[in-house]
């Protein structure tokens, strides 16, 4: 029964990483590319990740619905959003001047200084971000759970058998949930070391 519901909270919290590490990235990317339009924006999105995520969740079931699996999603997507995106911003900004000036002399243009110089430096950020990003995925959809969901979500079961004192099954629940977010933290780190090792190192 705890796999059942762990795999159903597992897919409300992958949906909502790839949703949050998605946009994250994308933002770093125009933020990157638009240096005045990122000092603008970066006070909104540090005031947006600060709004505690119990506060969040409520409103989320109310927009989505309460047994739509997208509210928890969109939890989780928040959570994941801000570290991706930081870690990636910095590793775009991050980049070996010298490599710059040698993509300039010959004349290459942004699409081609991104692709060959600032996103290979970035990879190792990305990284960083993403596995960040795998634990906070599954903490959402928990959490976000706690407020409402689906009889079969890992959250819930946790929360109905904590109310009745039936503290062995819901430290399974929590078990399982570990356990979860550390297999999808592998999988993360698995993709990592298989794509470092074909990207050329920019730092020399």
């Amino acid at each position: 029964m705890l796999w059942d519901y762990g795999l159903y909270t597992f897919k409300e919290a992958a949906g909502g990483f790839a949703i949050g590490s998605g946009l994250g990235i994308l933002a770093a990317l125009l933020l990157a590319r638009f240096r005045g339009v990122g000092a603008a924006l970066m006070p909104f999105a540090i005031a947006a990740n600060a709004v505690p995520i119990i506060a969040f969740a409520p409103i989320t079931n109310n927009w989505f619905g309460l047994l739509n699996p997208v509210s928890k999603m969109a939890i989780a997507a928040v959570l994941c959003f801000f570290p991706v995106m930081v870690n990636t911003l910095r590793g775009l900004t991050s980049v070996n001047p010298r490599a710059l000036e040698l993509m300039e002399s010959y004349a290459a243009g942004q699409v081609q200084i991104f692709r060959r110089v600032r996103i290979p430096t970035a990879l190792p950020f990305i990284f960083a971000g993403l596995r960040v990003a795998t634990v906070l995925a599954m903490i959402g959809a928990v959490v976000g759970e706690y407020f409402g969901g689906a009889l079969n979500a890992l959250g819930v079961q946790i929360l109905q058998h904590a109310r009745i004192a039936q503290f062995r099954e819901a430290w399974a629940g929590i078990l399982m949930a570990c356990l979860l977010g550390i297999s999808l933290y592998l999988a993360v780190a698995a993709i990592e070391r298989l794509t470092l090792r074909w990207v050329p190192s920019t730092s020399e």
